[in-house]
């Protein structure tokens, strides 16, 4: 019968072993992402600007007081950084073509890029990461369609694909969001499948064919786990691009329509002052530049803690 000492030294046993262990995963990852400042900074950043996309009006509140969408020509017609009106309200970034506040419409312009960056990212990867664990499993004749597929989709220009599509299905959200998934799916699955084509060869998965897992199980329980880790950095990585199209789309006029402000809308408007009113066109570019360098940083240090065989050497 076990004695009262006994049960101490295996406690104390299993606290050395925990111990030997070293640091988590996770834990490395945070270490590794405090060593990298200009990650650390762009997580930061971030941050504030998923803040102001989830609460536009409390920050605009906080910042400016002033309703983005008010129109007020008599008394702030582009004024200038700093301006304050006859009735105490503060202009920080100044006013547009229209007597708008500036800050107040790049607050809001944040939600736009942030809902179309998102969405068209992972209704990309969900079309991406399933044509391509298909078309790696099952190889053959499926392999080949959805490959050419590929080519087909490839040879088109993605700009001029994009532009079609929302001039057919008209200007919105919604349209905005389904023009960019529909052609970068196409970088999902290519990766996925010959991460597929490499995984589907593991010893786990020909184990779990010989005891009789069925198709369905082995993909969705065995090899989509061990493909998620190349479709999160895709994805991150992709986040900055789909940012830039959708303000490029904006810019063009074919993006979401006004008076919703979006920051390649406000780029747009802006061009036509820049000699007189560049502040109009300056501070939206200003933080669409950081945003997007905030997340291709923040998207390699991502690869470096999910992929081990490219983590950069430190020694």
């Amino acid at each position: 019968m076990a004695t009262e000492s006994d049960t101490s030294n295996d406690v104390k046993k299993v606290e050395e072993f925990e111990d030997r262990r070293g640091p988590s995963n996770a834990q490395l990852a945070w270490q590794d992402l405090k060593n990298r400042p200009p990650a650390m900074i762009s997580l930061i950043f971030l941050i504030i600007i998923c803040s102001w996309a989830l609460f536009p009006s409390f920050f605009t509140a906080i910042f400016t007081g002033n309703d983005p969408f008010e129109i007020n020509l008599r008394c702030c017609y582009l004024k200038p950084p700093g301006f304050t009106d006859v009735n105490g309200n503060f202009y920080l970034l100044g006013t547009d073509q229209q007597g708008r506040d500036v800050l107040s419409r790049v607050i809001w312009g944040s939600r736009v890029s942030l809902i179309v960056g998102i969405a068209a990212v992972f209704l990309s990867g969900c079309i991406g990461v399933t044509l391509g664990m298909i078309a790696g499993f099952f190889g053959g004749i499926v392999d080949t369609i959805i490959s050419r597929i590929i080519d087909s989709a490839l040879s088109i220009p993605f700009i001029l694909l994009a532009l079609s599509m929302v001039a057919i299905l008209g200007p919105s959200l919604q349209n905005v969001i389904l023009a960019i998934a529909v052609r970068t799916w196409i970088v999902y699955a290519r990766v996925i499948r010959g991460t597929v084509l490499s995984v589907k060869e593991n010893e786990f998965v020909l184990g779990a064919r010989a005891v009789g897992s069925g198709t369905t199980r082995i993909m969705f329980r065995h090899i989509l786990p061990n493909v998620l880790s190349p479709a999160i950095v895709i994805g991150t990585l992709y986040l900055g691009r789909m940012i830039i199209i959708e303000s490029a789309l904006s810019f063009l006029g074919v993006g979401v329509p006004p008076p919703t402000p979006t920051w390649g809308g406000m780029l747009a408007h802006g061009r036509e002052f820049l000699e007189t009113a560049w502040w109009i066109a300056f501070f939206p570019g200003v933080i669409l530049m950081i945003t997007v360098l905030s997340v291709n940083l923040l998207g390699d240090w991502l690869r470096d803690a999910l992929d081990p065989k490219m983590k950069r050497l430190t020694d």
